[in-house]
């Protein structure tokens, strides 16, 4: 399988009903549980670029560009963006989908680096 179709047979989405036990004191979804789902969106959209062992090495500047409120729905989505030789770049998205109107908008994106390791926890090539 070539590069381009292998990340477009990668690209992940998870949907989530955001409820009150995930949210802060202002009623908006924590930061960290945001986090939280962008690293595990990352994750499998990895795994599934190269059905190996991957570990979440670093991430990048990560953008919390609107709030989102207790009642919304969301997509995470994620999306290779670089392919190294052991490591790999997943671009991740929170989408607010809101629960009663067609309305949605990006709210967070952040790039997560993974790398491929075999069972001692080394690099190997991702491909």
């Amino acid at each position: 399988m070539e590069l381009t179709q292998r990340i477009a047979a990668s690209e992940t989405s998870i949907f989530k009903a955001v409820f009150p036990n995930t949210t802060n004191h202002y009623d908006t979804l924590f930061g960290g549980n945001a986090m939280q789902l962008m690293d595990e969106v990352a994750f499998i959209a990895a795994t599934r670029f190269c059905r190996k062992k991957v570990v979440t090495v670093s991430t990048s500047r990560i953008d919390f560009n609107h709030p989102i409120p207790a009642g919304s729905l969301i997509e995470v989505h994620g999306k290779v963006e670089r392919v190294g030789r052991t490591s790999l770049d997943v671009k991740v998205q929170i989408i607010i989908e809101h629960m009663y109107s067609d309305l949605r908008e990006q709210a967070i994106e952040g790039t997560f680096t993974l790398v491929a390791v075999d069972d001692r926890k080394r690099p190997i090539p991702v491909i």
